[in-house]
């Protein structure tokens, strides 16, 4: 590996590319932002790189975050593929799960299957669930089955032969016939993506990761070679679900891994930043330009779900547990024909853009309202790089929902800034509150482009304990990406009853699997020797069939049997649901591990200390629209990058940046901490 720490992290988003680099040698970090324009992307990412001045020689890694793989599943865009399963098995892909997801919904239609059912094929063989051969794979047959593929025109074939999670060899050995007949066919078995048992999501997955990965390994191999044309030679790296980051070679090869990629980076850089401040418990939030992505640090740690769905269809894979809403500042505001009023989830993404960008847009977005509002000032967006067209944005405003609704101008774009308000706590409250967690114990981290407009009205209507926005917010998870580590997750079923369960032979288990972290991670080129290995256990109740996650007690605390264990899972059932059945036999189903090698993360420098009297930040007034005084009020605006270490400002006021702004309303208050980092809090509480 590559000597040279200098690094450069790229988030690609629904509006802008995120470029933040850090130059080692002088300590320095450099931000860039480019349009996100989905037909350009690389050539965008060329462009931004160049602006920053990178000596793509001399720099050691890039680290890239990516709404590929994400944005494939969601647009139904990926490739077209086959799938060859256990005889009998053909129709698991279309029949899914017996629960239905919306029981009082009579329109409720199930999602269609990516691969049409004369594309998925049976071969005969049998594996029994604890990984015994019941009937061998006949290879005649399935090498036939194979050459049936041969005319239909197919980038990929996902292999997902029944309980080949206890026992791959079938699907190793169907790998090779594929191989040999299709050699110029993508391959991906279900074993490499997730030893993890559940027929159909396991089934789903590796047909989520056989349909992107044509499509995220072309645009990977563009952007290589045009890196490696401008003389790059470092470690290029992908961002994944988990927060690490993994080789380009393996988010080619694995790329349903890179799933949350862009905001995994966000949540991140909330942890590095929350336990520089000392901040255990917090609210992450990521206002950007087509989705609010939120999500939930408890004791210095993110949150993690080993499920996730995306687009009504299951992904088995370790992610951080974000949930995501359509409500950014390019949300559309919109009314329908019984006069009903909406912001999102449609978006007018960077292009056209929102209607003041002046690229053509004509609907409403949540933009132009807080432009209209007198919340951004329209001379001094984007670092000045872009004019905004206040005129349009009240034009359009007026004619698609003043008109309809009756609403004077103000009124409708208050409206359209509360309704995406109310989105974003429906999301907040769904990590929280439905979990067990109660907000006003919690702090907002807010940040993205937009996360500064909406602090401090997610603050009042939570009353949450404070809301922080960072430094530079609007490349935040671009900087949480240059924060990452390299991770390497590990997962088994294999069903155990405690009881029957020896110390000796547990922890046999978990040292196989964390062996088989810390080999992916050499084979990557990654030093082991400060690797951190975290360890946990999918667990039920005896006769139960879902399952509860528990990080795993110490050695010491098990050496003498489970009490520990099971004494974890009793609590971790209880905050769940509310519930626990304490003595009742358990069962571990299913072995995870992960495996982590800390990076090097760039310092957080400090900033100059303010002088009680100084006022050198303050740029003027400007009229600003505040629902509480429902009218116009006269508000001061400063300039961030003139604030100083313990500064106070009291509400209203608005503080602006290049990149971001962030409203301060009345009766808040906002102190600036020694990082530059701004902290509002709420009258009451001070």
């Amino acid at each position: 590996m590559t000597q040279n720490k200098s690094r450069l992290a790229i988030d690609v988003g629904g509006t802008f590319i995120d470029f933040v680099y850090f130059d080692s040698e002088l300590g320095t970090l450099e931000i860039e932002k480019q349009p996100s324009i989905a037909s350009e992307l690389p050539s965008r990412i060329m462009i931004g790189i160049e602006e920053l001045d990178v000596d793509l020689q001399e720099l050691g890694m890039i680290i890239h975050g990516s709404t590929t793989v994400i944005n494939t599943i969601l647009q139904e865009k990926g490739a077209r593929i086959a799938v060859i399963t256990t005889a009998g098995f053909r129709d698991v892909l279309q029949l899914g799960r017996g629960a239905r997801p919306e029981v009082f919904n009579l329109q409720y239609k199930p999602q269609t299957p990516l691969v049409e059912r004369y594309l998925r094929f049976e071969v005969p063989e049998r594996m029994a669930a604890n990984g015994e051969i019941v009937t061998a794979l006949d290879e005649t047959m399935s090498r036939d089955q194979v050459r049936k593929m041969k005319d239909l025109e197919i980038d990929g074939i996902a292999v997902c032969l029944v309980n080949s999670f206890a026992n791959p060899a079938h699907e190793i050995q169907l790998q090779q016939i594929i191989n040999d007949e299709l050699p110029n066919v993508s391959v991906s078995i279900s074993s490499d993506v997730t030893r993890e048992f559940r027929e159909f999501e396991r089934t789903s997955t590796v047909v989520l990761n056989t349909y992107v990965k044509p499509r995220m390994s072309s645009y990977l191999a563009e952007l290589d070679a045009k890196l490696t044309g401008k003389g790059f030679n470092g470690n290029f790296t992908v961002m994944q679900s988990t927060g690490g980051m993994l080789s380009r070679q393996e988010a080619e090869r694995l790329p349903i891994r890179t799933l949350e990629s862009g905001p995994a980076g966000g949540v991140i850089g909330a942890v590095t930043l929350a336990r520089q401040l000392g901040i255990p418990n917090l609210i992450a939030s990521d206002v950007g330009g087509t989705s609010f992505d939120v999500s939930l640090i408890l004791d210095g740690d993110p949150v993690e779900k080993s499920q996730t769905i995306v687009n009504r269809r299951p992904v088995l894979q370790p992610t951080i547990d974000i949930e995501s809403v359509g409500a950014g500042g390019g949300s559309i505001a919109w009314v329908d024909d019984a006069g009903g009023f909406y912001v999102g989830p449609m978006s007018a993404e960077a292009d056209p853009g929102p209607v003041c960008f002046g690229r053509g847009g004509t609907e409403p977005t949540v933009t132009d309202a807080h432009l209209v509002l007198g919340r951004i000032n329209p001379d001094n967006f984007w670092g000045n790089r872009m004019k905004m067209d206040v005129g349009a944005a009240r034009k359009a405003i007026e004619e698609k929902i003043c008109g309809p609704l009756g609403l004077s101008l103000e009124k409708a774009a208050y409206g359209i800034t509360h309704l995406a308000d109310i989105n974003m706590i429906n999301a907040i409250r769904v990590i929280t509150l439905e979990r067990g967690h109660d907000p006003r114990d919690l702090t907002l981290l807010s940040y993205g482009g937009g996360g500064g407009l909406f602090a401090a009205a997610l603050l009042e209507e939570l009353e949450l304990r404070g809301a922080v926005i960072p430094q530079n917010p609007a490349v935040f998870s671009a900087w949480g990406i240059l924060n990452a580590d390299y991770r390497e997750d590990t997962v088994r079923t294999s069903v155990y009853g405690l009881t029957n369960l020896t110390p000796e032979k547990f922890f046999d288990m978990y040292d196989t699997l964390a062996k088989e972290c810390l080999e992916k991670l050499s084979e990557a080129g990654v030093q082991t020797k400060n690797a951190i290995i975290s360890q946990s256990a999918d667990m039920r109740y005896e006769n139960q069939e879902h399952t509860v996650t528990v990080p795993i007690p110490s050695r010491e605390q098990l050496r003498d049997g489970f009490d520990a264990l099971n004494s974890a899972f009793d609590g971790a059932h209880e905050r769940m649901y509310g519930h626990s059945s304490v003595g009742m036999p358990t069962e571990l189903v299913t072995a995870r591990v992960a495996a982590t090698v800390p990076a090097q993360s760039p310092p957080i420098p400090n900033i100059e200390e303010w002088t009680k009297g100084e006022n050198n930040a303050l740029l003027g007034q400007r009229m600003t629209y505040f629902e509480s005084a429902s009218d116009y009020v006269e508000c001061p605006f400063y300039d961030r990058t003139l604030l100083r270490s313990g500064e106070l400002i009291a509400g209203p006021a608005i503080i602006e940046e290049w990149n971001s702004t962030v409203v301060v309303q009345p009766h808040q208050q906002l102190r600036v901490d020694e990082y530059g980092n701004l902290h509002i809090t709420r009258e009451s509480d001070r």
